[in-house]
């Protein structure tokens, strides 16, 4: 154990892993702490528009965040789910959406009941029976009393750290304008304080690093290493812009397949944010300008900003005294909308271990198992979106689908195209739901179902597969315009 009780909480960096840390620290558990934040407004962040999953809204519960407030001061829309375009073929899409699909059982999912259906000659498409995926489709949400929906968010990043920022500052946090110029440590290793440009220094007990992909505490004065996962995920590189919009919003993700990697849009109240994730060794940094720009809609409101990365994470997030978050803990690029997530489950994470008494090794070991579990499990999620293709029209694509995969992602692959099963992992934020939409989006065929479902006739189960529909179509009808809600609930306002 260390021997200094945590008083004093110096968070590096600012941002939304900074100023997330910072509220939630500072109003949940801060009562007995000081909690400082050392930020440089000449230190830019990415700042063009994120996408987000449900889990979101449990750290907005927590900090009592008015979910209206919050929408019209972020120019939000509605996120239920993501569309992939052109990742099994070109020409193919499908929606991996939020929520669940039709009904189980104790012993199957309800995709062995659609399996059985489809080999009878019925049963619509596998997302007929999802409310999230309809609802996106025909563009319309609504919060319901009952069947509620699961949805998450699309908001603008930078007015999502001011909120932030300004409920932490309310709650007590100190913010300190400037740039780190050096960091001391103790003879044993632990962080002791950070020096600025200005020689001002800030002495900390507890350090949370925030200063994304420089890692400024535990890459450069801890030196903590690096897992590199290139090899599986070999984009490097992104160009991220804003447009202005030229339509209403859509309540999903478009994640558009490309010759070289992907390109996002994610569309808020008064622009969309874009960008295109792409590897360097097949695609330069001027002709993924020249795709990316090539395939907006809207004027440019930004320049494109190139940004580099490895995909990969720390060997420990949590070293000495120190916490890494965001971008300095790892990179798992926002395919399926993560970053945001990791960020909240790590300082969730370190709530819940928080060390008043001092830093003690068991409490870090515990932290690192957790984090190091969620990052590979996403991880694997992420990957069978590349590998699991029948695009051969670029090395690219060739490369991915012909790669070597973990050991995990190919038993779950295995398994799936085997037998239908899907079972959830220790640190899955995926659910049966989603991993069976996007191995069935991405083309994988299951050999056979649950023989449990051999246990309802023929006519029962066409029953049970139009009373699946029938729910869903109950829930449509019940939603206005996804431009209506935003009208009604929550439209932008200036701040």
């Amino acid at each position: 154990m260390s021997a200094a009780k945590v008083q004093n909480v110096v968070i590096v960096g600012g941002g939304t892993a900074g100023w997330t840390a910072a509220a939630a620290v500072a109003r949940l558990i801060g009562a007995n702490l000081n909690v400082t934040l050392v930020e440089s407004d000449a230190i830019g962040t990415v700042g063009v528009g994120e996408a987000t999953i449900p889990p979101f809204r449990t750290m907005h519960r927590l900090l009592k965040v008015d979910e209206a407030d919050f929408l019209s001061r972020v120019q939000g829309t509605i996120k239920l789910g993501i569309c992939f375009e052109n990742w099994r073929a070109l020409g193919h899409d499908y929606i991996h959406s939020f929520g669940f699909t039709g009904q189980g059982c104790w012993a199957a999912g309800f995709q062995h009941f659609w399996l059985k259906a489809r080999a009878l000659g019925f049963g619509e498409d596998y997302g007929r029976y999802a409310p999230e995926l309809m609802a996106a489709k025909a563009g319309r949400f609504g919060l319901l009393q009952k069947d509620a929906l699961s949805y998450a968010y699309h908001i603008d990043a930078t007015s999502y750290a001011g909120l932030l920022r300004q409920q932490a500052e309310q709650d007590g946090v100190t913010r300190i304008e400037g740039k780190i110029v050096d960091v001391h440590q103790t003879e044993s290793g632990d962080i002791s304080e950070v020096v600025l440009e200005s020689g001002q220094v800030v002495k900390g007990d507890l350090f949370i690093d925030c200063s994304g992909f420089v890692s400024l505490l535990m890459d450069k004065a801890l030196g903590t290493d690096f897992e590199d996962w290139t090899h599986w995920l070999p984009c490097d590189r992104a160009i991220a812009v804003q447009t202005s919009a030229v339509s209403e919003p859509i309540p999903y993700t478009r994640s558009i397949a490309r010759e070289s990697g992907w390109q996002w849009r994610i569309p808020l109240q008064n622009r969309v944010g874009n960008g295109l994730v792409y590897c360097s060794e097949f695609m330069s940094d001027d002709e993924a300008r020249s795709t990316l720009v090539g395939n907006l809609e809207g004027e440019l409101i930004t320049e494109p900003r190139v940004l580099r990365f490895r995909t990969g994470q720390r060997a420990k997030h949590w070293n000495r005294n120190c916490v890494a978050l965001g971008l300095a803990a790892g990179f798992l690029e926002p395919l399926e909308s993560t970053s945001i997530h990791l960020i909240q489950r790590g300082v969730i994470r370190l709530m819940q271990m928080f060390p008043y008494g001092g830093v003690v090794e068991s409490d870090r070991t515990e932290f690192n198992r957790q984090m190091d579990t969620e990052f590979r499990t996403i991880r694997d999620f992420i990957i069978m979106h590349y590998h699991v293709t029948e695009r051969t029209d670029s090395e690219f694509w060739r490369r991915c689908r012909d790669m070597d995969v973990p050991d995990s992602l190919r038993h779950r692959l295995d398994l799936f195209r085997d037998t239908g099963r899907v079972f959830e992992a220790e640190g899955d934020i995926f659910r049966e739901n989603s991993w069976t939409q996007v191995m069935l989006g991405q083309g994988i065929e299951p050999q056979s179902y649950h023989p449990i479902v051999d246990m309802m006739g023929e006519q029962e189960l066409r029953q049970f597969m139009q009373i699946q529909g029938q729910k869903v179509d109950h829930v449509l009808n019940q939603l206005p315009t996804h431009q209506e809600f935003i009208n009604h609930y929550c439209p932008t306002v200036d701040t």
